[in-house]
This record gives C-alpha cells, structure tokens and sequence, in this order.
C-alpha cells in the first residue's frame, strides 16, 4: 500500500445538496461532531475512555470537541474497467500495465488497488463471527450474525424527458427484473423529477407500487407546436454555438410555415432566435434538474454500507452549460466506488425529422430537399449528443452502456451487474492551478493483448484551495458510509448487546487500540496524539440508523506507555436498539500518522 491512505484516495468533493426526496436523511456530520450547547442541552459529556490498566487523567482525556487534521493533496481518482474480447472484466493487471496522462503530460501511479464486489461483505460476515462475544470483565450477550444487504441498486427513471410508450415497456421488462432479485440485494427506484421515490428495500410489493406510479413528468410541461420546429440541440446550436446551418435550416422552415400573422409579415430572423431562446430556456432547466437529481442520487447512495450501482433509464438529454455539474457527478461516483450503469430507452432508435408523430412536420417538407436533409443531419446529431451523456457517465464509471437494443429484459439484467473487477488508480497532479479549468485525462494499457478499457475522460480543477477542517470531516465522513476495511492502525472491533426486555436491548461497540504501536509526537516529556473514533449502525436495508464520536487526548507519559499499556485500551459505545439485524461500522483515525482504520460487523439481537 502507498502511503496516501486510502481514505484520502475517498475524500468527496463539496458542494453537494441533499434532494427533496431525501430529507429523511440526517445531517450526518452534526451528528458526530454536536456543538457544545446542543451537548449540554441534550446529553451528558461521555465518558473518559479508559485503557485496561490504570493510568492519571492528565493522561487521557476524551471529548467531542472536533480536532484539525493536517491534509495531504487531494488525488485525482480514476477508475478504470479492461474487458477482453467476449466483454469479460480482466483482474490480473498491475500498476505497471497502465499509463495516465493528464492534458497529455505523464503522471505518476501513488495508488493502485484492484477492487472485487462481494469480497468486503464476506469479510463482515466473518469479522462479526472473529470478533463477537465478550472482553474481559463484561457480562453481556454475544452477538449473532445474519444475512445482510451485499448489494444496492439505484434505478433511476428519467421521467423528465422519457416519453409515455417508451416508459410502458420499460416498465414492464422492470418489473420482470425485480422477480429476479437476490434475497442480498436492496433496489431503490427514483426518478429524475424527484416525484415519488421509493428508498432501498427488498420488499416486492412496494417496488411493484413504485413502478406502477410511473408517469412522463416534463418539468417544462406539454411544449405547445411551434414553427419552426426547433428542438433544444438545435437551439443551443443557434444561440450558444452560432452554427449557420441550424440557422439557416430554422430560417427556411419559418418562411414556409409562418410567412404572416393578421396580414403582417414576420422577421424570421427575430422569430427564429425567440423561438430559440424559449426551447434553450426550457431545455436548459430540464436539463439541470435531470442532472441535479442523479447527483443527489449518487450522495445518496454514498451512504450505503455494500457494492453500489446506480442505474438510469433514460433516453439521454445534452448539457452544454452543464458540464461541470457532469464531471463532479463523477467525481463523486468515482470516489464513492459507485458504477453508473445506462440503458438507452429508445431502444433501436433511428432519428428522422419527421419520425416523431407529435411534431409537426410541414415546415420543414415544404422548405425543400435541401433543407429537409439538413434538418435530418441536425436530428442525427442531437440523438447521437443525447447517447454521449449516457456513454460518458457509464465509461466514467466502470459501468456498462445498453444501447441499440429492444431487447429490454436482457438490458435490465446486464445493467444491474457489476463488473468482476475494476482498478482505482489514483495521481497527485503536479503544479495544478486553482483555476477550474477542465483537465483531458487518457489512460493507456502497456498490454500486447487487444483489451478494452473504460476509464473517465477528465476532471476540473478546483478554484481555491480546500478548508483543511472541512476536508477532514469529509474524509471520515466518507470512510464511515464506505464499506471498506483499512487497518493502517492497529484497531479491532468487538460488539456486544444485552436484552432488558423484548422489545428494547442496548448493542455496545468497543474499538480495542493497542498504543503502544501508534505514532506518537513527543513534547514536555509526554507522547502526545489525538484518536478520532466514529461508531455507526446501519438498519438490515442498509440504512444509516445513527452515530457517535469520541475524540480521545492522549498525553501518554513514557513509563505508562512502556510499562502499562501492553493491553491496550477500550474505546466504548452503546446504543439503544430494538431486536432486528444491524450493521456496525467503524472508524478510527489518528492525528499523528495521518492514518486510518475502518471495520465492519453484523449483529442480529433476537
């Protein structure tokens, strides 16, 4: 392992609301890190951990004021998926098999890692049975481990821009999917107009429900005929673009359809960029709100503790003011080990100007032959923009692309796998301005083999340099809603709960920290660090429950941490559950080392 932690590899990106649909979800960090008013108000001080051998209080402190970590250069993520010729993920390459240039300069590799869905759940499984039972001195129950969510699936549908014959099928071949789910997977249907959401569950009624209640939800409503006929591609060519031809197609399409009103001839100039104003506006808007809700989508389903997939059905939209929103949708998806897998909801699509029933067709046959071909060239275009958002979030991501296909049974299940394997490579970019530009990233293969590779396709820089505090906060944040396991600090987990009756029982984490084995920074004759240790329990879906966090001082003198402190101490947790299944997270980092450690654990209180 390199020494950037992996943690900061994970590190999010600012900036990212929650949606409507999502006000459910608390506000996480203020959770772990209440103010001191809130803590006086609403609950005691926690204890004073305490090691397994005594010690002074001068030297060991813990409260939950937050600490400022030091924080290294924010990486530059890129996962990348190599499929061989039959579509197959390839896992047996190394850091050395690949290249990463950044606006065609070379970088260098400081962390590679070969990532393998299903590997993490199976070590929760087995940590929960190593690690369950009693400490020494505690009377309490042993926990029991079962069966938990492994898997979580995203579907969003774009009701925004999906017209109503598409979506039927769509909604049929869904449902057939849903028979097929795993009794580990959790599916979540969303939809781009945020309107009715279902959150993660495995109950097939529900998403049944959910899927019955889909309906076409254009943001900018029933666009009322216009004539010209200028679609949303069309106008950002005219007004953002300056593309005589879109122009002129526009022009000749006016003179036609609309050459006077009461007696009085029109400017089609005039009329043509009013017209185009109008749809840029309106497309434009459906455009960000489309966008906006799978960002939130994506924050979402960060928070999920198992493999994460998102999903969309859509037919495809182009953002041409939007692209920065697009880059730090991946970014985040990316960092949050996150695929985003696209089906193509037109299916076998072959655009015409005249193949949409709902649009009038008369201008434009009446301009000419002429006109006409360019119209249908213009129409290409746009379908051909609208199925690059959709290949560019997928080959961003590592995830796959269904297109050019009816056959939406099998576009369903291919969507929903992941792949066997996926590589995060990661590089510090060196002398990056703040300056936001966007940064043309290509990775290539040093393989003789003829192998495919999928892989993001730039990133932009940040414009100011970020808040070390806040960064920190996100880092942790981050690794508690992840499903990785780190052991950069020499931290185990053991969990335990005791049953005051059948309806309420108390689940205690302990974060076992053997000291004598952490960096420590020597000052006035003590050892001085600062542990930060996060506790969270997830419900049996995978749902953030609640969390709590200890911010333990220590100031250890020689003689106790040589002599005392072979045992270790105990950081303690307890919350107050119902009987159920849960998933236990843990968190721990230091000051000092910059270093991390996280584990998972089930319990099932019967």
């Amino acid at each position: 392992m390199d020494t950037v932690s992996t943690a900061q590899r994970r590190a999010k990106s600012p900036g990212w609301a929650t949606a409507p649909f999502l006000l459910a979800l608390p506000l996480l960090w203020s959770l772990f890190i209440p103010s001191q008013a809130r803590a006086q108000a609403q609950t005691p001080p926690p204890p004073v951990a305490q090691p397994e051998t005594g010690q002074t209080s001068s030297e060991l402190t813990s409260h939950d004021e937050p600490t400022t970590f030091k924080v290294n250069v924010k990486l530059v993520v890129v996962r990348a998926v190599v499929r061989d010729a039959q579509g197959h993920a390839v896992g047996n390459l190394r850091k050395e098999d690949f290249q990463i240039f950044d606006k065609g300069k070379p970088q260098v590799i400081t962390q590679f890692d070969v990532e393998q869905p299903g590997s993490l759940t199976a070590k929760a499984r087995q940590k929960s049975e190593d690690n369950s039972g009693n400490l020494p001195g505690d009377a309490v129950s042993p926990t029991v481990t079962s069966a938990i969510p492994e898997r979580f699936v995203a579907y969003v549908f774009d009701d925004v821009h999906l017209a109503f014959g598409d979506l039927a099928q769509l909604r049929q071949a869904a449902e057939r999917h849903f028979a097929m789910l795993r009794p580990t997977d959790r599916a979540a249907i969303f939809t781009t107009s945020g309107l009715k959401p279902l959150d993660f569950t495995d109950d097939r009624a529900q998403l049944h429900a959910a899927l019955n209640n889909l309906r076409p939800n254009p943001v900018a409503g029933n666009p009322i005929q216009q004539c010209p006929d200028i679609g949303y591609y069309q106008a950002d060519q005219i007004i953002n673009k300056n593309d005589p031809v879109a122009l002129q197609v526009a022009l000749q399409e006016s003179a036609v359809c609309q050459p006077s009103v009461k007696g009085v001839t029109l400017n089609p100039a005039v009329e043509v960029n009013a017209i185009s104003q109008e749809v840029l506006n309106a497309g434009s808007h459906e455009s960000h709100i489309a966008l906006s809700s799978l960002a939130n989508v994506v924050q979402h389903l960060s928070y999920m503790p198992g493999q994460r997939t998102v999903v969309l059905v859509s037919p495809g939209f182009i953002t041409p003011d939007l692209q920065y929103e697009l880059n730090q949708l991946i970014d985040r998806a990316v960092r949050s080990e996150i695929i985003v897998n696209t089906l193509d909801a037109r299916g076998l699509y072959v655009p015409a100007a005249f193949a949409d029933a709902s649009r009038n067709p008369a201008g434009i046959v009446n301009a000419g032959p002429a006109a006409l071909g360019q119209k249908s060239l213009i129409e290409n275009a746009a379908a051909s923009a609208q199925a690059d958002l959709l290949a560019i979030l997928s080959d961003s991501t590592g995830g796959i692309f269904f297109h050019n296909n009816n056959d939406f049974d099998e576009g369903f299940r291919r969507v929903a796998e992941t792949p066997e394997y996926s590589y995060a490579l990661a590089f510090v970019p060196q002398n990056l301005k703040l300056d936001g530009s966007f940064h043309a990233l290509k990775i290539k293969l040093n393989s003789p083999k003829k192998l495919v590779l999928q892989s993001r396709r730039g990133y932009y820089a940040p414009k100011t340099s970020p808040n070390p505090e806040e960064q920190a906060k996100e880092e942790i944040e981050d690794e508690t809603f992840s499903q990785e396991e780190l052991h950069n600090l020499p931290v185990k987990l053991h969990t335990q709960f005791f049953k005051a009756s059948d309806d309420d029982a108390k689940l205690t984490v302990l974060a076992h920290v053997d000291v004598q084995h952490l960096r420590f920074r020597k000052a006035d004759g003590r050892n001085n660090n600062v542990l930060t240790c996060v506790s969270a329990l997830f419900s049996r879906d995978g749902n953030f429950l609640q969390a709590t966090q200890k911010v333990v001082t220590m100031h250890w003198k020689d003689d106790t941490l040589a002599n005392k402190l072979g045992s270790g101490i105990t950081l303690k947790e307890s919350f107050d559950v119902k009987p159920g299944t849960y998933l236990v997270r843990l968190v721990v980092r230091d000051a000092e080392g910059q270093m991390m450690s996280a584990e998972n654990g089930t319990v099932e209180i019967r």
